[in-house]
């Protein structure tokens, strides 16, 4: 704030004339008369001395009381201020009325504007220095240090302060500049309030310092991008421009909370530090922080109350755990009666927040019960509602810490014990409580996919859509934070899931293919009943691996084992039934055994019939039968 600005803090009146002492002095005079008589000589001349309004009249420049050349000056002037201060409670019982007593007071209030002038003049030249960052960096024992060695002002302190190589070194310790700028401005400001306060003129200081502090406040807060807005503002914007002002608030929250609330709370209790200042200390910092900082804890209680959808759960977990993790600062730098409303603020917001997360839970869990296309997925892959819930379920996981301080008092259906029994049960409650929701979404979703299944009229492409399916859902878990949330035996048991699933796959989808082939392939068979089986078993070879070209399995892995779990089955009946009948049926041979395990390698890419076997059929025959005449 301009200096022209602050004209109306000071006060207006003109300075009078010093008044003369009449009538003369009384003949019976004391020793602690000569005492007063002393003191108020001594602080008129240094009061008058250090009259900022005289000087100016006089266009005289006049070098500031506290300045680094003055300071043993300024340690003189408040100590006269204080025996200016006994005297006038000296005279005020011998005689209310007389000249010497309205001398005192005059000049006590010369006194107090030149102090208010230097408060507001330190407060504004040090800015820098006394920015919340730079205070709050101190530790507590320079905080300590400074108001010891530094503010005092009596005539018995020492201070010792020697420059080395650019540093400065107080009671023995290296400290910068700034730091040291810092602390002789912090001691200046504390020296000053006290006095003005002892003297009865506390208004007037503080009335400075709130100005001056609540400025600076409200800057930083405009920068940090802390913007003052009605719901009905928020109300009607879009979910992408609320989504940039959470992610500055969320950076702002962190500097407010961590450096500017908590460095104005250090600067008020280290200025109005003595015990008479304490109610003092408390009224500054309420005043200055506490409407900045009800905007602040006011945004994400109007976040929370917009309407609620799943795209909004992360932002809305961000805000409350943002809250969450700065909510031991926020009660200590707050901890003053008379800013008890910014600690409600936050606590409600924290409320609303907790109960859109929770609105929006049921919500999710509902739609996903709700989901009711009735188009089977081509090919049987991963379904899009497995991979969305999954990968919602995924992020939630890495909310759990928070989630769980949520969701305790959460309705929760009770689950089978054969499905889940929560890993963390007896050691930690809520942690036990957000594993058994997080497991029964994944249970809401498992009985959807059950429903999409029975829609495929291949009984084997409706397994190998559950394998699919589990498989995805098990990879998901077991990769992220979900895994130690469910624990292992979840994971075994969906697994073993899996495989049940591909073994029934390899069952339904190739029993046809196998039916063609005799159950002891190696024995003696009659030449119709070889013929039969060729021809049948190439027929059904065909229109299988035909059919699955277009089937899909997405997992490498899952892919490998169904492959496996075929072959295995497969391969073996099909080797021994070849090599026991091939000779004399080169006519009907259409397929080696090395050529069926290539081909069960090409299907199950979801790749339509290009590259399927009937493609290429008649190549393989004249292969086969060009090896056999060999």
């Amino acid at each position: 704030m301009p200096r022209k600005g602050m004209r109306s803090i000071f006060f207006h009146q003109s300075s009078p004339s010093i008044p003369s002492l009449f009538p003369p002095p009384s003949p019976l005079r004391t020793f602690s008369d000569s005492l007063i008589d002393e003191n108020i000589e001594t602080a008129e001349s240094l009061i008058t001395k250090w009259d900022y309004s005289n000087a100016n009249q006089s266009k005289q420049l006049l070098t500031p009381l506290f300045s680094a050349s003055t300071h043993h000056e300024a340690r003189q002037y408040l100590n006269a201020v204080k025996g200016l201060q006994s005297a006038m409670q000296y005279l005020v019982t011998r005689d209310s009325t007389s000249s010497t007593l309205v001398k005192a007071q005059f000049l006590m209030q010369l006194a107090m504007k030149t102090l208010q002038k230097e408060f507001y003049r330190i407060l504004s030249e040090n800015r820098e220095c006394l920015d919340p960052e730079s205070v709050s960096n101190r530790s507590s024992v320079d905080r300590r240090r400074s108001s010891v060695s530094l503010s005092d002002y009596d005539d018995d302190v020492s201070v010792s302060v020697s420059v080395s190589d650019g540093e400065f070194r107080i009671a023995g310790n290296t400290i910068s500049e700034t730091e040291r700028v810092s602390m002789l401005a912090m001691a200046d400001l504390k020296a000053i309030a006290d006095c003005m306060i002892s003297s009865g003129y506390g208004k007037e200081c503080v009335r400075v310092y709130i100005v001056m502090r609540k400025s600076i406040v409200d800057e930083a807060l405009y920068h940090l991008g802390v913007e003052r807005l009605s719901f009905s503002q928020i109300q009607k914007m879009d979910w992408e421009v609320i989504d940039l002002k959470i992610k500055t608030w969320l950076n702002a929250v962190k500097v407010a909370v961590g450096t500017l609330f908590h460095g104005e709370r250090i600067l008020c209790d280290d200025v109005f530090a003595n015990s008479s200042g304490k109610r003092i200390a408390e009224s500054c910092f309420a005043e200055i922080t506490k409407e900045g900082a009800a905007f602040l804890f006011s945004f994400p209680e109007m976040v929370a109350k917009c309407k609620k959808t799943s795209e909004k759960m992360f932002r809305t977990l961000d805000l409350y755990e943002a809250i969450s993790d700065l909510w031991p600062q926020i009660q200590s730098i707050f901890s003053f009666e008379s800013t008890s409303t910014v600690l409600s603020q936050a606590v409600t917001s924290m409320t609303k927040l907790a109960d859109a997360v929770k609105t929006m839970l049921t919500d999710f869990e509902s739609a996903i019960q709700k989901e009711s296309s009735k188009k089977e997925l081509p090919g049987g892959g991963v379904h899009p509602i497995t991979r969305y819930v999954m990968n919602y379920i995924t992020f939630l996981a890495d909310y759990s810490g928070v989630l769980s301080d949520i969701v305790f008092d959460l309705p929760q259906s009770p689950l089978p014990e054969s499905y889940f029994q929560s890993p963390v049960r007896g050691e930690n409650q809520s942690s036990s409580e957000i594993s058994e929701k997080i497991a029964w979404l994944i249970l809401v979703l498992l009985c959807k996919l059950d429903v999409k299944a029975e829609l495929y009229k291949d009984v084997a492409l409706s397994y190998l859509f559950l394998a699919n399916n589990m498989q995805y859902v098990v990879v998901k878990v077991r990769r992220s934070n979900l895994g130690f949330l469910l624990g292992q035996d979840w994971l075994t048991n969906h697994e073993l899931k899996v495989k049940e699933y591909v073994s029934k796959f390899v069952r339904y989808g190739w029993n046809k293919v196998l039916s063609t082939l005799p159950e002891n392939p190696t024995a003696e068979m009659a030449v119709e009943r070889v013929n039969a089986s060729f021809v049948n078993f190439n027929a059904a070879f065909d229109g299988e691996c035909r059919k699955q070209s277009s089937w899909v399995v997405s997992d490498p892995k899952l892919r490998d084992e169904i492959k496996g779990a075929l072959g295995s089955e497969l391969l073996p009946r099909y080797s021994e039934f070849y090599q026991m009948n091939r000779v004399g049926f080169e006519s009907i041979v259409r397929y080696e055994p090395e050529y069926i395990e290539s081909c069960l390698g090409k299907i199950l890419y979801g790749v339509g019939d290009s590259g399927s076997v009937s493609s290429f059929s008649s190549r393989t025959s004249s292969s086969s039968r060009g090896s056999n005449r060999r």
